[in-house]
C-alpha cells in the first residue's frame, strides 16, 4: 500500500501506521511541541515568523482535532495544522504550516498528511480551507486560485498564492474581503516574580 493510498481512507482511524514506511500519523500531543517547532525552524528558517499567515496564527490555538504529526519511531518527521478563520464573511480553516523532515521527503508523507487533514476537516463539518502556497503542488488536493480570488490577507503576500478549497460546494461563493483569525486564544502562563 502506498502512502497516498493509505491516506485516502475516508474516515481515518488515528493513529494510522503507513505500512510502506512504518511512519505513524496521529494527533499532535503536548510533548510534540518542541520537536514540531524544531522541524518548522529547519524547514522554513527564522523568516517563518514574518509571514502574513503567521499573523493569523499567532496567539491562537490550532483547530480542535486538526493538528497532526507524523512520527518515525520517536522522531517527529512531519506536521500539519489548521486554524479557524473568517474568510471574507465565510467560516473557513487556514491550512499550514505543512512540513516534512528532509530525511523523509520523497515518500509522499506531505501528501498523506494533507489528505488525512482534509478528510478529517470535512468529517468534522468544516466547509472551506484556504492557504498560501504553490498552486502546482496544492492543486492535486483540489486547491485553486478561483475560490479565494475575492479574499485578502493582512500584510504583504503574493495574491497568486492565495488558494481555496470548498469542502462543501458554494462555501466560498459569497466570500469577499479580509481574512481574519477567529480561533480560540492560547492561554499564556504568567510567571510571578517573588
Amino acid at each position: 500500500m502506498t502512502l497516498l493510498a493509505a491516506a485516502r481512507v475516508s474516515a481515518p482511524v488515528f493513529p494510522l501506521v503507513l505500512e510502506t514506511s512504518g511512519v505513524t500519523l496521529r494527533d499532535e500531543r503536548a510533548g510534540d511541541v518542541g520537536a514540531r517547532e524544531r522541524l518548522l525552524d529547519a524547514s522554513f528558517g527564522p523568516s517563518r515568523f514574518e509571514k502574513t499567515c503567521e499573523r493569523l496564527r499567532e496567539g491562537r490555538l490550532a483547530a480542535r482535532g486538526l493538528a497532526l504529526v507524523a512520527k518515525d519511531g520517536e522522531a517527529l518527521v512531519g506536521t500539519l495544522r489548521f486554524w479557524h478563520v473568517e474568510a471574507g464573511g465565510a467560516s473557513a480553516l487556514l491550512l499550514g504550516p505543512l512540513a516534512v523532515a528532509q530525511s523523509h521527503r520523497e515518500l509522499g508523507l506531505g501528501a498523506a498528511l494533507m489528505r488525512m487533514g482534509l478528510d478529517r476537516a470535512q468529517s468534522l463539518g468544516h466547509k472551506a480551507v484556504i492557504l498560501v502556497g504553490d498552486e502546482p503542488y496544492y492543486s492535486r488536493f483540489g486547491f485553486a486560485r478561483a475560490p479565494a480570488q475575492t479574499l485578502d490577507l493582512p500584510g504583504w503576500y503574493d495574491p497568486a498564492r492565495l488558494l481555496g478549497l470548498e469542502l462543501e460546494t458554494g462555501a466560498l461563493a459569497h466570500a469577499c474581503g479580509m481574512v481574519v483569525a477567529v480561533g480560540a486564544l492560547e492561554r499564556r502562563r504568567i510567571s510571578r516574580a517573588a
